[in-house]
């Protein structure tokens, strides 16, 4: 994989730990030229940030190195970010989930079976629930993901997804499925290949084939990665997932001073290992401006209760990453968090 210093400015290992076609360090000549072709088109359409190797990579994976596509998949991102929440650049520097439960606590769904929407529109809105979303993407994107990256010595672009289906009943089913639908679009259309690995987990009767109808429309490179598991789930989770690293509730041995659930355990609390995110970076650059009238700005600093993604389920939060990695060499969810998946 060609580096081009105009654009890549990374410090974290580049390189992904598995040799497959098309990932950061296993390119070939005709995918570098791809590369650069993506990059030539975008920057004539006027297009000057995110042009770096690793997001053309990702754009031209997801639409099978064809440039075209990749381009418009690219194209229209970009347009989402610019609009959406005011701005995703903005949102994720400014916006703050408040939202408590009665006694105080954050409010965290992380199993689908327990989600009650109506129950969530008292206290808080879909548009506050689906923006919480898209800002721990872009955490998961920054710091989180770099931050595992040095402490493994390569690349780690994706998460893998626990989602749990115990208690989903056909009274339940059809919000929160609407609800999945939709934030779904969002991590398909605008961060692609973000999913590792996709476990559903207490499937109920029947899901398996409803799911053997659907994975026909899906991307066969899609389908590999979503495993469907009924109670019986604990031993291919394991293989997956150190048994120290995954919650108790699920087969494993941890147990999060706190309560797994609101631990934000990972190598982005290690200084050893963790950076400023860029955007948060670009937040201070803006503070550092002098103002109108004379005087300087004051950064407001990170976001506050960066913790989880309130309100919003298991397998569709971008979550947490384990601080133990994960064993075949792609992130993980910390104990008990919520994942990514698209």
């Amino acid at each position: 994989m060609q580096l081009d210093p105009k654009y890549d400015d990374y410090d974290f290992p580049t390189t992904s730990p598995t040799p497959q076609s098309g990932h950061p360090g296993h390119t070939t000549p005709e995918q570098d030229a791809a590369v650069h072709q993506l990059r030539m088109m975008l920057e004539q359409a006027g297009y000057t940030e995110n042009l770096d190797t690793l997001t053309m990579l990702r754009f031209l994976r997801a639409r099978k190195f064809n440039v075209e596509l990749a381009k418009q998949m690219f194209v229209d991102c970009e347009k989402w970010r610019k609009e959406f929440g005011g701005g995703v650049d903005n949102l994720v520097r400014t916006f703050e989930y408040t939202e408590k439960a009665k006694d105080g606590r954050p409010v965290y769904i992380e199993q689908l079976g327990k989600i009650d929407l109506n129950m969530m529109y008292k206290i808080t809105t879909q548009e506050r629930m689906i923006q919480n979303l898209v800002c721990e993407y872009e955490k998961l994107a920054d710091p989180r993901l770099p931050a595992t990256s040095r402490k493994f010595g390569h690349l780690l672009e994706t998460c893998c997804t626990i989602m749990d289906l115990k208690g989903v009943g056909i009274s339940k089913a059809s919000s929160v499925y609407s609800f999945v639908q939709q934030v779904s679009a969002i991590s398909q259309n605008y961060y692609p290949e973000r999913l590792g690995k996709l476990y559903i987990i207490n499937a109920p009767w029947g899901f398996s084939g409803v799911f053997s109808v659907v994975k026909r429309f899906l991307d066969p490179v899609t389908v590999q990665k979503i495993h469907v598991l009924g109670s019986g789930y604990e031993k291919e989770l394991l293989a997956q997932v150190p048994k120290e690293n995954l919650p108790k509730q699920f087969g494993g041995s941890c147990q999060c001073p706190g309560g797994c659930q609101l631990s934000d355990e990972g190598p982005w609390q290690d200084p050893q290992w963790t950076k400023p995110p860029k955007w948060a970076r670009k937040d201070d650059a803006i503070n550092d401006q002098p103002t109108l009238s004379g005087s300087e700005g004051v950064s407001e600093g990170l976001p506050a209760g960066d913790v989880t993604a309130g309100g919003v389920p298991a397998g569709v939060v971008p979550g947490r990453v384990s601080a133990e990695g994960r064993r075949s060499g792609e992130a993980y969810p910390g104990a008990g968090q919520p994942a990514a998946y698209s």
